[in-house]
């Protein structure tokens, strides 16, 4: 992928004037975040993963970003959604719900806007690293900009 080719996510930031920074790292879709990360150079504590949920009672889909290294909490996930519990989506679920694949999701840009939870660590960052809607190409965004395009809440997740 080129940096000038466009995803759904690079595309809506575009749209609405919002600086970012994309980084195309050619890796597989099968490598972790945090060799990702440490393929490109980041403190992994600044690059996140994009999780997209569903609550069993509500049938609602929530979308929560954590460090690449660490794990989302589902019960303090389903507490900061206001839900009794929340369990994760089945990959094949993913494209058809959010437009995006596996190892490519962004919180940018996809089909529906799902209230967005982020790991409360993201806020100590001048910018954070997220994926930019396709596998091998992250982008870097100030948390205050990612905030203008998708209503991001800051939670304790992990």
């Amino acid at each position: 992928m080129k940096p000038t080719d466009r995803t759904n996510a690079t595309r809506a930031l575009a749209q609405k004037k919002i600086p970012f920074k994309e980084y195309v790292h050619g890796l597989p879709a099968e490598m972790s975040g945090e060799e990702i990360a440490e393929a490109m150079g980041q403190d992994k504590e600044r690059v996140f993963k994009t999780l997209v949920t569903a609550a069993p009672r509500s049938g609602k889909h929530y979308v929560f970003m954590v460090p690449v290294a660490e794990e989302l909490d589902l019960k303090k996930a389903a507490k900061a959604a206001g839900e009794k519990s929340i369990e994760m989506i089945k990959a094949k679920e993913l494209l058809p719900l959010t437009g995006y694949v596996h190892g490519g999701c962004s919180p940018i840009g996809m089909k529906k806007l799902f209230p967005t939870f982020i790991h409360q660590s993201a806020e100590a960052f001048p910018a954070i690293f997220c994926s930019g809607g396709s596998v091998g190409l992250q982008i870097e965004i100030a948390l205050d900009d990612l905030r203008r395009v998708v209503p991001v809440t800051a939670a304790d997740i992990i």
